[in-house]
């Protein structure tokens, strides 16, 4: 069958030569909104004003202010992602360490522990 048995390395879209749209995060996303927003930033002008040079500005202003101010809020959202599961990770890390002894914050100590420590 087709799709079985295919030993080919998937091949990654270069957009300009250096921008692996595949594996880069945020690059495809920031990509299609910015050719969106192209879109409906040139079209909506030439509805309005019918010149087809200024519109044609303004579509690749577009696509230039939304795909990076689409890839900054991506990214800064991915960076926030990673911290957030950086401190989970170690969280959980310390959680096994510390479990049962006498530092376990969840462990209740009783009258007899808190004077002996």
């Amino acid at each position: 069958m087709a799709g079985e048995g295919d030993s080919e390395p998937e091949k990654s879209f270069k957009l300009l030569g250096f921008l692996d749209v595949k594996n880069v995060p945020c690059a495809r996303e920031s990509v299609l909104y910015g050719s969106l927003g192209s879109l409906v930033l040139g079209l909506g002008h030439f509805l309005a004003t019918s010149r087809v040079r200024r519109s044609c500005d303004f579509a690749v202003g577009g696509f230039i202010f939304t795909m990076l101010g689409y890839w900054f809020y991506c990214r800064y959202n991915f960076a926030q992602h990673r911290i957030r599961q950086r401190m989970l990770r170690e969280g959980m890390k310390n959680k096994i360490l510390f479990e049962g002894s006498s530092l376990d914050p969840e462990r209740k100590q009783t009258g007899n522990e808190r004077s002996n420590s």
